[in-house]
């Protein structure tokens, strides 16, 4: 792959990446089509599947995180992708490596604290993917906005001649974000997951009454919207956080007109969902 990728920008090729762990959705796919339009018509896209064991905190997650190979390569082919680049595991990490890639301080807050470890996994292996896949630009969904956020400023550490572009989070009809772990759902809780998106619409109408909501105003609506996605049976609400989408930092105020973003991350019975969006 890595020998491919030079020859590629040796001849002047723009190379558009984009990183997945595949079971891979109308979301991935509308990924590739956009890495299809910035790849123009000499360009390469390259999309790959890789489950990265270093980002799993929990070792039943990854066991039974889908893995359908020939599925996803065919909606990767029929989506304009050229090279499918699915690596074994044993070939990207040594038994006996012993480098990480950690950014301190946008993954200090929501996944950063319930999920340790975790985007050091994450960052890690994607610097990984960008040395050997060489692209020009990748592409995340901003479902994984944090993560997204992550990988940006660890480019912009590193100086890492990569662009990231972020792209916007595909919905199913009811509202719920694709995920791959939305398969794990019985119908009766996918029912219940669209309360984390019911949640956030309920926090935008909250805002609608006032300039700001501040202080005690805030907790409050916090704890609303927790008691609400919880009167569903199977739905436990981990975190409900408001931040400011540039520093990820958590915001005590929500002014009208700023950039500030909700984010949920519940577990609808056995299935940890993750969703955000801006307020």
């Amino acid at each position: 792959m890595q020998r491919q990728a030079l020859r590629w920008r040796r001849a002047g090729r723009r190379v558009v990446f984009v990183p997945t762990m595949g079971a891979l959705h109308e979301g991935h796919l509308s990924l590739m089509r956009r890495a299809r339009t910035l790849a123009g018509p000499r360009g390469m896209v390259v999309a790959s599947v890789f489950v990265n064991p270093l980002q799993f905190n929990n070792a039943r997650d990854l066991s039974v995180y889908p893995r359908p190979l020939a599925h996803d390569r065919r909606l990767c082919r029929d989506a304009g992708v050229d090279v499918f680049f699915a690596p074994a595991a044993g070939s990207m990490r040594a038994a006996d490596a012993g480098t990480w890639v950690e950014e301190m301080t946008v993954s200090r807050s929501m996944e950063g604290v319930v999920r340790p470890g975790h985007f050091r996994g994450v960052t890690t292996v994607v610097l990984q993917l960008f040395n050997l896949v060489q692209p020009s630009i990748a592409i995340f969904g901003a479902k994984d906005f944090q993560q997204a956020a992550i990988i940006q400023r660890m480019v912009r550490d590193l100086s890492i001649p990569v662009r990231i572009v972020v792209a916007p989070t595909i919905r199913e009809a009811d509202g719920l974000a694709m995920s791959s772990r939305n398969v794990h759902l019985t119908p009766v809780q996918r029912g219940q997951a669209t309360a984390l998106w019911q949640a956030m619409g309920e926090a935008r109408v909250a805002l609608r009454g006032g300039v700001c909501v501040a202080g005690r105003k805030l907790d409050a609506l916090r704890r609303r919207l927790v008691r609400r996605m919880e009167s569903h049976p199977d739905v436990r609400v981990e975190y409900v956080e408001f931040f400011d989408e540039h520093t990820l930092e958590p915001v005590r105020q929500i002014q009208r007109g700023a950039r500030t973003r909700m984010a949920v991350a519940a577990w609808v019975g056995q299935t940890r969902l993750i969703d955000n969006a801006r307020l």
